[in-house]
């Protein structure tokens, strides 16, 4: 069986009040053979790392962003080194982020430079078989930009078409995560493709219990 991954990405969501609850309501749904991991806000990375070693959750965490830039004069910036303090994951061209920031390949390319550097593992975004991916980059998210938010998943054909299509061009990638409408009723048909190791999943990731069934929905 192989090891799947769940990246719950909550983006601009959520405060300290709610996540005590949060991590306790599905804390068994985290196991050997899938590897779930929550980015939330900066601003609670800490507390959550507090929790998930306190309770020895098997949760991993992600950030959502990182520097592209080193420690320094960068005000606003967070760099890798301080994001390792609590995460091993960081997400690395959102679509989000290239349409809302205007982040491009340059920049995306300085970002998982950093990410390394540091020691996390890029999660990097991709929109379909022809966008760029960085040397060094070993699992990667593809999101169709008309999937996300939109509740019209791409055809999982199609996505382990991309999938196999992107391991091609680019060696260095492990591992292909399907992330757009991702739904506890879709999402096994995903995951039991050869090339897709799992889901990135958006909005489903904000409540607990959607989030709980979904996990088990990807057996």
């Amino acid at each position: 069986m192989k090891k799947l991954f769940i990246v719950a990405n909550w983006k601009s969501n959520k405060l300290l009040a709610d996540i005590d609850f949060y991590t306790t309501s599905f804390k068994e749904e985290s196991s050997v053979d899938k590897e779930v991991i929550i980015c939330p806000p900066f601003t609670l990375l800490s507390a959550l790392r507090t929790l998930i070693d306190e309770k020895k959750l098997l949760y991993k965490l992600g950030a959502q962003d990182i520097s592209p830039y080193e420690a320094g004069a960068y005000t606003g910036e967070v760099n890798g080194k301080q994001i390792k303090e609590f995460c091993d994951y960081v997400i690395i061209g959102h679509s989000e982020r290239r349409t809302n920031f205007g982040e491009g390949d340059e920049m995306l390319k300085k970002k998982v430079k950093q990410a390394l550097l540091s020691g996390l593992t890029p999660i990097y975004c991709i929109q379909d078989e022809n966008t760029f991916v960085p040397e060094g980059v070993s699992l990667i998210a593809y999101e169709p930009v008309s999937a996300i938010g939109t509740g019209n998943p791409d055809t999982p054909e199609n996505a382990e078409k991309v999938a196999t299509a992107v391991m091609s061009k680019n060696p260095h990638i492990r591992f292909v995560l399907y992330g757009g409408s991702v739904t506890s009723e879709n999402i096994a048909s995903f995951v039991h493709l050869e090339h897709i190791s799992g889901v990135l999943v958006g909005g489903a990731s904000l409540d607990h219990d959607k989030l709980a069934v979904l996990i088990k929905a990807a057996s």
